[in-house]
């Protein structure tokens, strides 16, 4: 083989990976986002096929308790192991930094739908709102929450969050440019609004039956345990800098404790 079908070769080989890892990303991203369109219905009963409080019950309450709480602490699992610093440094020997967060994000997003796949409803109430503009007032404070959730990605890079950026990047042969710390809008009044969003979210229905209700509380669980994990992830990759943010912004809820020392 002469030295310039080499090179040709290598170019195709080449503009073929860059073209399957855009592809891997784009795909990867729809199907994200259609999942998460999915758990907006499926939390709140809207629209969807099945809803949190749909489908077929388990045997015995017990049984849909064990079920719930093993697929949540599957998410739970994977999230916190594959987003640690550790796990990336071992994680990336093999995997190419164009896709890390894209197989991170396709996995996390294989757990939620196979979630809302297999949830087993326990559909008797908790709590129901009567009133029509109560109950019309929770829901919109539920999308509200759906709403800044997805905002407060955005002020930090939704793209590259959720893995789409990377292949992108990769495929157009320029350098990932991550996103410096920012303190804009949400970011100003709480350190975590995209958690805020998700638990304004998940708690505010007009209906509450058992299986939201676990719902709610299991991931509130896991949302407070992470955050602690996250902000000593955060401490380590920004320092002083978000140490100092830590002393200025309550963590969680508006006009909260600040960190001390």
């Amino acid at each position: 083989m002469t030295p310039r079908t080499s090179m040709a070769t290598r170019d195709v080989a080449g503009a073929v990976a860059r073209t399957l890892t855009l592809g891997y990303g784009i795909g990867t991203y729809i199907f994200f986002f259609g999942t998460f369109l999915y758990l907006i219905g499926f939390v709140g009963n809207w629209v969807v096929p099945k809803g949190i409080d749909d489908g077929t019950p388990a045997a015995s309450t017990g049984t849909a308790i064990a079920i719930n709480v093993l697929l949540l602490g599957l998410f739970a699992l994977q999230h916190t192991i594959m987003a640690r610093p550790a796990f990336k440094k071992v994680w990336t020997r093999w995997v190419p930094w164009h896709i890390e967060r894209t197989t991170f994000v396709l996995l996390g997003t294989a757990i939620l739908a196979f979630m809302a796949w297999q949830w087993r409803p326990l559909p008797e109430p908790v709590w129901r709102i009567e009133n029509s503009l109560a109950a019309a007032l929770l829901a919109g404070i539920s999308l509200a929450g759906w709403g800044i959730v997805f905002v407060s990605t955005c002020l930090i890079d939704h793209f590259e969050l959720f893995g789409l950026k990377q292949p992108v990047s990769y495929a157009l042969g320029r350098p990932l440019e991550h996103p410096a710390f920012k303190e804009r809008l949400f970011y100003k009044w709480v350190r975590h609004p995209l958690m805020l969003g998700f638990l304004i979210a998940f708690w505010a229905t007009p209906t509450m039956s058992q299986g939201h209700l676990l719902f709610a509380i299991v991931t509130t669980a896991y949302v407070l345990v992470a955050l602690q994990i996250e902000e000593r992830t955060l401490v380590y990759l920004h320092g002083e800098q978000y140490r100092d943010y830590q002393r200025r912004v309550p963590m969680l809820v508006p006009f909260g404790p600040r960190r001390q020392g």
